[in-house]
Formats: structure tokens, sequence, C-alpha cells
């Protein structure tokens, strides 16, 4: 634009030169300039300036285009502020979008929004000079392009797949690492002609879900209306412990519900000690025959550290001073496995949490399942009733059914495909684990 601008200052110079030589000379003048081109004066001028303005406009073309690929590209939007943007980029190299450039989701197809997100963007290169940004970047973002013109390109809800079979790999603070796998099948759409125990996890995006949050993370729901999309029946649901008043509902204004508010963590999705840990133990980037790695790998990575240097440095001095002095033996016999044990915790660290700009698990939750946060135990904890007294479900049964758990030295088989195997808690809790969240202990961190 200021290339442009510069060029059109030209004729407009030349205009209100002519205008006031116009004005300024006795002598008649013509309305138009003259063009001799057989005068060289004329003629090497005017050459100069078609050509000029031709190379000028073919060269601005072909950068505007390759400017405009750039501003689009993964590299642009996630190294250009790199302090600002590394844990975005970092972890959305970890995820299963990887391939999905950020654009596809963030500013989507046609004009508009294109020009929206750039309007934004200005503001945002003003923010990172004057280093005037929030740390960490606050969520959910306002802004945001609907799912359904995003998303739901590549994933389409109405076309319904079946159910989905997921192992979830846990590994225990015991001197074994002794593995947990809990086998489920989530029921996130019909499986052949009826729908098995009911309506299935994706029955929201089909129903019309309203809700409010008293929060802007939208992490405490005491209010849900529901409208059935067969006979257009509203139900209103609120949370008996902690109820809105009529007034409080009043001054809000219902949320539609949408995918975001359960995947709200597609592509930038911040690991927790406990979580980075069981996935390098299960992907072999740590050895579970090291005594006790799960336990010292995960008080390794939650140390306060005040910059990834200093986390390195001292993710390197824990680990080596626990084996030292809990298992000098393993330190000295298996030197080698200690030291890539070492490097795979500093870099589950480096994946996952970023002191620069305060971003970690904690401060972006992920409100897919209950393990580490509330999720889906927001609506479906039990507590939301709605006039008559009819609760949001809290069967467990409602959305996954568990196939199989622990370790399994024999073929496992199920009471029913509704049903499934009743969980059963690794550790002995009693009946503990009906009445409390599984959030409410694993924060993330050793229980």
């Amino acid at each position: 634009p200021f290339l442009v601008l510069g060029l059109l200052l030209i004729p407009v110079g030349m205009y209100r030169e002519w205008r006031r030589w116009q004005r300024e000379s006795e002598e008649s003048q013509p309305a138009w300039p003259r063009i001799d081109l057989n005068r060289s004066t004329h003629r090497n001028p005017t050459v100069v300036f078609v050509v000029g303005t031709l190379m000028f406009a073919g060269i601005s073309a072909v950068g505007s285009y390759r400017a405009y690929h750039f501003s689009d590209s993964v590299e642009f939007c996630g190294t250009t502020c790199h302090t600002v943007m590394e844990p975005e980029h970092t972890t959305y190299q970890n995820s299963p979008h990887a391939r999905v450039s950020c654009t596809e989701c963030h500013v989507g197809p046609g004009a508009d929004w294109f020009v929206k997100s750039k309007l934004s963007g200005t503001y945002q290169i003003y923010a990172v000079l004057a280093d005037n940004y929030p740390r960490p970047i606050p969520t959910p973002i306002e802004s945001l392009r609907p799912a359904a013109e995003t998303c739901e390109q590549c994933h389409w809800p109405q076309k319904e797949f079946g159910a989905t079979q997921r192992t979830f790999h846990h590994f225990l603070y015991d001197e074994d690492n002794q593995h947990w796998p809990i086998e489920m099948l989530l029921r996130t759409d019909a499986v052949g002609p009826e729908k098995i125990g009911g309506p299935s996890i994706h029955w929201h995006i089909g129903a019309e879900v309203e809700y409010i949050a008293r929060d802007e993370g939208r992490q405490d729901i005491p209010w849900v209306r529901v409208t059935d999309p067969d006979t257009g029946e509203v139900t209103v649901y609120q949370d008996e412990d902690d109820p809105m008043s009529p007034e409080e509902i009043e001054a809000e204004t219902p949320r539609v519900m949408v995918c975001m508010d359960c995947h709200n963590r597609p592509s930038h999705i911040y690991r927790s000690p406990d979580r980075a840990i069981d996935e390098h133990l299960t992907e072999g980037r740590l050895d579970p025959s090291l005594p006790s790695i799960k336990a010292i790998a995960v008080e390794a990575m939650d140390g306060d550290y005040e910059s990834s240097e200093e986390a390195r440095e001292q993710i390197s001095t824990t680990i080596t001073e626990a084996y030292r002095e809990e298992a000098p033996e393993v330190l000295e016999s298996r030197r080698g496995d200690v030291e890539a044990a070492i490097e795979a915790v500093q870099d589950a660290y480096a994946s996952n949490i970023f002191p620069a700009m305060n971003a970690d698990w904690s401060v972006y939750p992920n409100n897919i399942g209950h393990f580490e946060n509330r999720g889906c135990m927001r609506c479906h904890g039990g507590t939301h009733v709605s006039e008559v007294g009819e609760p949001i479900t809290h069967e467990c049964s409602a959305c996954h059914v568990i196939l199989a758990q622990g370790p399994q030295d024999e073929p496992v088989t199920i009471p029913s495909l509704d049903r499934g195997q009743e969980f059963q808690h690794p550790v002995d809790m009693g009946e503990m684990w009906r009445e409390v969240g599984c959030w409410e202990c694993h924060t993330g961190t050793q229980p």
C-alpha cells in the first residue's frame, strides 16, 4: 500500500504543477498536455514511466501473491512473534491437526474473514511491539470463526459412523511403573439402526443445547436449556447446589452449544506432567523398567521454574539426584538409560510448559472427558436437575462402555454392550470414586 501510494503521488504532483503553471502563465494553455515522442525530452521520460510502471505492476503482483500465501503459512503464524506464539506453535506440532494449516481453522475460506483476521493482526503487531500482550493468552477466543464454517468442512457431525474404540494408557506411581490401560467404547454416534443405551455424545450437536456460564473460561455452568429436536419440548436444568437467581438469568444471554464447547483444545493441547509422562512411557521414549521413573519424572516436570533453560538444568539434576539417593546401583549400571530418560523428560517439558508465557495445562483446561478437568461433568455432574426433579444423566455408560481395564492375562468378557464392565480404580479406595470427581485428585501431577 505504501508503494502504491508513493506512485500515485507522482501523477498528483504532476497535475498540481500543471494547474499552477496554467494559473501563472500568461499564454493560453491547452486542456491536455502535448506529448511528442519525436522529441527525446518527451520520449525518454515516457518510456521510463511506461516500462517502470509495467515492471512495478508485475513485481507487485507476484510479491503480493507470495506475501499473501506467506502470511497464511504456519511458519508466519508460529514463528514471526516467536515468544508469544511459541506455546501455540509447539503444541500444534504435537497435535492431531499438525498437518492442517493455522488459517484453515482460524480464518477459513472467503475474503470477509481474511480481512477480519488481518485487521485483528494489526492490533496484535502493536501489542507485541509495545510488549503489551497478556501472558498467558486468554481463552476462549471470542472472535473465533464458527465451527460450522471451519471444523465441519472436514468433520461431518450429521454423518453417523458408529462408536469409537480407544485405549487410555496409565502408569501407576509405584516402583514398577505398573501399566494400567483402560479399553473403552466411546458412544460418539449411532451403532447400527439404533443407538446403544440411548443418546450418543454427539447428540448435543443434533439437539439445541444452550447454557450460561458464570466464568469467562466456561468451566462453571449452573444453567442449561435443552430443546428436543423431535418434539420441540424445552427443559431447563439448574445446578441445585449453586442455582442462578432469576435476575442473574435475565441478565445473561445463553450460549448455544457448539463443537468447540467440548473440543476446546483440538490443536493446542497442553499435556500435564502426568499425561505427558504416560505418553512417553507408552511410546517407549521413557523406559518403564527404570524403577519409579513415572513418579520421578512427574516430580521433575512439576518444578516451579523461571525459564525453559532453568527447567532443563533442574530436570537433569532432580532425576540424577533421585537415583543417586534412592537407587545408586541403577545410576551406576544404567547411566545411559537414565540420561535418555532425562532427555525425554526435558522434551516433554519443552513441548507442554512455557514459563515465558505462563502457559501450561493448568491454565488451559481440556473439556474432553473428565479425568484432569471437569469437562463433561460441568453439566453431567449429577447436580443439574429440571423443575420436575429430573437430573441430567450422570451414568458412566451414557457416554462410554469399559471393555477392559488393568493388566489382563486372559480374555475378558463384558455383561452387555449397554453397560460394559464396572469401573475399577487401580488403587483400592472403596466406593469413594463414585462420590469424588476424577479431577479432584488427578490434577495433572502426582495425586
